[in-house]
């Protein structure tokens, strides 16, 4: 099985925007561990063509921080399966799903293009500022 996380090559850890990562980082799982890992590019590509791309890699699984509307329904209709809200190393977070333990958040869901809001009770916050994106849980 092969999986991938967005990628920050300078910290290691699943990259906080999916329409924006310039890295993924692609491992190839088997019984239970990862075996082996790369890091790539993006290929040029961005937001829902990022999908189509790790389509043509055979990536069947998806790890990644926040993505918007959009994003998570181009994800859900190539057939990916996703995991969003993981945030921390990249690595660590594709060991545990190696082991089929329970990681990110489903409901992390960042609409960057506009004011949003959210019910009262929910710890998801984003922040946006100039040429940044991050999202807290």
């Amino acid at each position: 099985m092969k999986i991938a996380a967005t990628y920050d090559p300078n910290t290691g850890e699943v990259f906080q925007h999916f329409g924006r990562t310039e890295f993924f980082k692609v491992y190839e799982i088997e019984d239970g561990k990862v075996v082996s890992s790369q890091v790539i590019d993006n290929g040029g590509f961005g937001h829902h063509d990022l999908v189509t791309y790790l389509q043509s890699l055979n990536v069947t699984t998806l790890i990644l921080g926040g993505r918007g509307p959009g994003a998570k329904n181009a994800i859900e209709a190539a057939g990916l399966k996703e995991i969003p809200g993981v945030s921390g190393s990249a690595d660590k977070a594709a060991e545990a799903f190696a082991k089929g333990e329970k990681i990110g958040d489903p409901d992390a869901i960042c609409n960057h293009h506009g004011e949003h809001h959210h019910e009262e009770g929910e710890e998801h916050h984003c922040h946006h500022g100039e040429g940044e994106h991050h999202c807290h849980h």
